[in-house]
This record gives C-alpha cells, sequence and structure tokens, in this order.
C-alpha cells in the first residue's frame, strides 16, 4: 500500500508540471537578417523558471556573441506579473531557412522559431566617408495611391559619437508614421566591420504622380583620440560631421480604373470576422444579442478603414451601434490597423429576419489584384410566447387589408346633383387662378435672369478656396512643431470656411471619428487646469487622411479634381 501511495503521489507530481509548466515566447529584434549581421533573440517567461537556460544548442548554427538578462513587473488587471528576459545576441554561420532550436530551462523549454537568413553582404561597398555613411531604401518605387512603402534607413559607423542629429524623411502629400524601435546589429562591409542603426517608417503617398524622399542627413559629432603630448591622459576631439543619403523616387499610381468601390483600400492583407454573443438560431423577442464585427488590414492606416454595419434593416429589428473602436499597431513588417464595431440587435416581433452581406472591396498591393472581403447574408430566428405579436410578411398584410375591406364596406353617400355641379365649378376656378399665377411667376423669374450681368454666370475662384490652403499650411507647420495655440487658431479658420462653426467643439461632431477625438484631445489640452505636453503629429496625420479620402471620393465623380497640397 505504502508503495502505491508513492506511486501516485510521483505521478500527480509530473502530471502538475505538465498542467503548470511555464510559458517562454520567443522572439527576434528583426527579421530576416543577412548571414554576416548579428541580430537579438530574445526569450521571455512571465514566472521564474526551473532552471537557468542552456543555450548550447544554438551554436549548431550560430555563433553567440553576448547573453544578458533582465527582470520587470507589470501590474495587469489588479495582477501583479513578473516578467522575465534573456537577450542572446547571434550571428548566423550559413544563409538559408534556418531554425533557431528549442531551449530547455530546466523543465521547461521555449519553442522552436525558424529565421530567413539571407547570403552575405560582404559585396557592399562604402560610400563618400568609409567611417560614417548612410543607406536608405524602398521596398517598392511604384506604390500605389495611399498604399504603404516601407523606407528602411542603415546608418554605417565605426566611430564613436559625441552627439548626433538625423533628419526626417520628408515627402510632399504624404502620411509617414515611424515603425517600432531602433535595431542595433553590426555587419561587414568590404571585409570591415560596422556597427549598424537601422530604422523604418511607413509612408503613404497621398497624391498620384513621380515624386522624391529628399535625401537624409546626419550631423553628428564624432570622438576622436588626440596626441598625448607629454601628458599622462589622452585629449579628447570632437570633429563635427554631416552626411547625406541618396534620394528616392516614388513613381505614385493613381487609383485603377477597374476598382469601381466608392471606398479606396489598400493593403498587403485583410480580414473581415465576425462575432456573435449568443445563439442566432434561437434570438426571442425583447431580448438582446450583440453582433462583432471586425476588420483587420495589413499595411493600411485606420483612417483608410471603412464603416462595417452601414447597411438597412428590418425596422421590426432594432439595432444600436456602439462606438467604433480603432487601433493601430506599428511593427517592423509595417502598420496594422484594425477596425471593430459592436451592434446590438433587439427583435420586436416573431418570425425570421434577415441581415445583408457585407462587402469590402479592397486592392492587393501584394498580387497587384482587387479582392472582395464578405460576411454572407444571415437568417436570424426569433422566438416568443403566444402573446407575442408575429412578423407579417407582405402577403399576410395584403389579405389582411382586404379580409378588412370586406368586413367593413365603405358606405355610400348620396349628394344631390346640383352641390355637385357647384364643388366642381369651384375647384375650375381655383385651377385657373393658380396657373395664371404661375405664368405671372415664371415671367418673372425669366426677366429677372436676363438683367444679371455675364460676368455673374463666368465661373470665378471663391475666395474661401483660396483660403483653405493657407489653413492647411498653417495647421502642418503648428502640427509639426506642436503649437497648440496655433493649430487652434488654424482650425478655428478651417472649420468656419468649412462647417460655419467658430469653436473646436462645435467643429468635431463634423469630423469623421478619428479626427473629431484628435480635435476633442486638443481642446482638452488648451483648457486644462495643469500645463500639458501636446504632441500635433497625430492630429495632422488623421486631418491629412480625411482630406485626402473626401478628395478621392469626389475625384471619381467631379473630374478628378487634384487634392489640396498639404
Amino acid at each position: 500500500m505504502p508503495l502505491l501511495i508513492l506511486f501516485f503521489s510521483l505521478w500527480l507530481a509530473g502530471f502538475s508540471t505538465n498542467v503548470f509548466a511555464t510559458d517562454i515566447t520567443v522572439s527576434l529584434d528583426r527579421s530576416p537578417v543577412s548571414v554576416d549581421e548579428s541580430f537579438q533573440i530574445i526569450f521571455t517567461a512571465s514566472e521564474s523558471l526551473d532552471d537557468d537556460p542552456d543555450f548550447s544548442p544554438l551554436e549548431q548554427d550560430f555563433t553567440v556573441q553576448s547573453q544578458s538578462q533582465s527582470s520587470r513587473t507589470e501590474f495587469v488587471n489588479g495582477k501583479l506579473n513578473r516578467i522575465i528576459q534573456w537577450i542572446v545576441t547571434v550571428m548566423a554561420n550559413d544563409s538559408g531557412n534556418l531554425i533557431i532550436p528549442k531551449i530547455k530551462f530546466g523543465s521547461d523549454s521555449s519553442p522552436a522559431l525558424k529565421i530567413v537568413v539571407s547570403p552575405s553582404s560582404a559585396n557592399k561597398t562604402t560610400q563618400n566617408d568609409e567611417d560614417l555613411f548612410l543607406e536608405v531604401s524602398a521596398n517598392t518605387e511604384k506604390p500605389f495611391i495611399q498604399s504603404q512603402v516601407l523606407y528602411t534607413v542603415k546608418l554605417y559607423r565605426r566611430v564613436d559619437f559625441a552627439k548626433a542629429n538625423l533628419s526626417e524623411p520628408e515627402l510632399p502629400d504624404a502620411v509617414i508614421e515611424k515603425l517600432a524601435d531602433d535595431a542595433n546589429y553590426t555587419t561587414q562591409v568590404s571585409g570591415v566591420t560596422y556597427v549598424v542603426i537601422e530604422r523604418k517608417y511607413a509612408i503613404f503617398p497621398q497624391k498620384s504622380g513621380v515624386t522624391t524622399i529628399k535625401p537624409l542627413v546626419l550631423t553628428a559629432d564624432t570622438v576622436a583620440r588626440g596626441r598625448q603630448n607629454n601628458s599622462f591622459f589622452n585629449s579628447q576631439m570632437t570633429q563635427r560631421r554631416i552626411v547625406k543619403s541618396n534620394p528616392i523616387m516614388l513613381n505614385v499610381q493613381p487609383i485603377p480604373a477597374t476598382f469601381t468601390d466608392s471606398h479606396w483600400l489598400t493593403a498587403e492583407n485583410l480580414e473581415l470576422t465576425q462575432t456573435w454573443s449568443g445563439d442566432t438560431s434561437q434570438m426571442k423577442v425583447g431580448e438582446p444579442l450583440t453582433r462583432t464585427v471586425k476588420l483587420v488590414a495589413n499595411g493600411s492606416t485606420v483612417g483608410q478603414l471603412p464603416e462595417l454595419n452601414s447597411s438597412k434593416i428590418d425596422p421590426q429589428l432594432k439595432s444600436y451601434n456602439d462606438q467604433p473602436v480603432l487601433h493601430e499597431d506599428k511593427t517592423l513588417a509595417g502598420i496594422v490597423a484594425s477596425r471593430e464595431e459592436k451592434i446590438a440587435f433587439i427583435p420586436a416581433k416573431v418570425g425570421n429576419y434577415t441581415l445583408p452581406a457585407i462587402q469590402i472591396s479592397w486592392f492587393n498591393t501584394r498580387t497587384q489584384k482587387i479582392e472582395i472581403a464578405t460576411l454572407p447574408e444571415m437568417n436570424l430566428m426569433v422566438a416568443g410566447t403566444e402573446n407575442t405579436p408575429q412578423a407579417q410578411t407582405p402577403a399576410t398584410t395584403q389579405a389582411v387589408e382586404e379580409k378588412q375591406i370586406l368586413i367593413t364596406p365603405t358606405p355610400v353617400i348620396q349628394r344631390p346633383i346640383l352641390e355637385t355641379s357647384k364643388s366642381t365649378f369651384i375647384w375650375q376656378t381655383i385651377a385657373i387662378f393658380s396657373t395664371f399665377g404661375w405664368l405671372i411667376t415664371l415671367g418673372f423669374l425669366f426677366f429677372k435672369y436676363k438683367t444679371v450681368p455675364k460676368k455673374m454666370n463666368e465661373p470665378i475662384e471663391s475666395p474661401a478656396e483660396i483660403s483653405l490652403n493657407v489653413c492647411v499650411k498653417q495647421l502642418k507647420k503648428a502640427c509639426m512643431t506642436d503649437d497648440a495655440q496655433a493649430a487652434k487658431i488654424a482650425l478655428l479658420e478651417w472649420g468656419k470656411l468649412q462647417f460655419n462653426e467658430i469653436s473646436l467643439g462645435a467643429i468635431a461632431p463634423h469630423c469623421e471619428a478619428r479626427l473629431r477625438d484628435e480635435i476633442l484631445q486638443l481642446n482638452a489640452t488648451l483648457y486644462a487646469k495643469e500645463p500639458q505636453v501636446w504632441k500635433g503629429r497625430e492630429l495632422f496625420k488623421t486631418f491629412s487622411e480625411n482630406n485626402a479620402r473626401e478628395k478621392l471620393a469626389k475625384s471619381k465623380t467631379d473630374a478628378l479634381k487634384p487634392l489640396y497640397p498639404i
């Protein structure tokens, strides 16, 4: 009996270990990489592990350069969690599709992970300066309007910095977003080892045609050791260096003629999904059922995503929409945007109700083809008690009306012939006077139109249109310099021209949800009790996207008028 108890205890201990094993995640600081570039493998655990990690399996395909460990605590949903990370810097021994093997942490282990390693980049040559140079590239030189362009900046250096400043990329009529954090690694160029700082941007051109991303400018104070000059200490000197990158030319393509949908949307990948809070085949009268529709697009901004629940439904099926949830993730592969809409349905009568299909037309920038994401038509079956009123079909309604006509005949009222003749004479007299009055009115309008000078009929340039461009330029300048007061002044002038409103609070409701929220945030910052820091880039980004969408929609019906210069 004791032997049986011991066996059961050991089995239970092994079972508990398997059930409650610690989850370990593996990630990379960037991918893909070159065979002569170092990169970081990051192992993350949410609690203490059984033992220290054994990284020796990595040595089969990689050269381990360094490793470090750190920990932090996070307070999430009322619970305190301890996060432990191990960062291992490695360099691949060969190119190809390699596997980062499982790493054991005592009885726990991390999952395997694939990584693509490209061939050696040793054939690259240095640019103007062998100690310091910039390299820029774009993943495509012929993007479509409002599609994502990945712009990569690499700073190669063999010298130390005392101070450095790198300019931001500039492209007229474009939305530019910095992606994730900078990556740091070493690489070989012409047999020389360089430290590389890599930075990525997502650029969304808002106007078609040939345009150029201006060269980046690096201004750096580099450190060089001077001669000893009979001193016990080596003096340090700095030298001001200015390095420029090459410009990148883009030939932005217009919307294809084959795209006929009113909302232009580009993405590398798009998913349209839905979930329900209950069973759609067992709905009951008066009881709500919530539908959640979510659209996720890789390579788009949230401002480009269309509304999802815009179709009309049966009035007997009451619907209540929540505020849409908008979100953007900035990854090294680009921006991932999502829009989530919730709508609660409450049926008023028993019967079958049909929800129309949801279709989103979009342009796939990878395949260069137009695709349609669809949620099919749905039938909702609503049940109720005997006292619940039934939803009537048109045929049933017509039968009921016919029955009512048969049961309740309209009484015939006999009127004297003299009275009928008198009524007819009165109506004829009124009709004659009405016709005569219309003729007089038409004659008056005709002579008034003839007296208008010809100049009034000729097209002239509206002062409001001239002022609108000035407002947009002033708003851009204010947002780029984080000047909240100047941004307010520009928005007020813009709102007065567009909506005849004279306050930020009154202008905001006229705008799309995301721009509305940014305007209200600016308003709250300006009138906060304590001074607050305001960043204007997000406001101008949403503003320019909103303008571009309006102009694209108008251009399809108004002879493709050009966008406002932003």
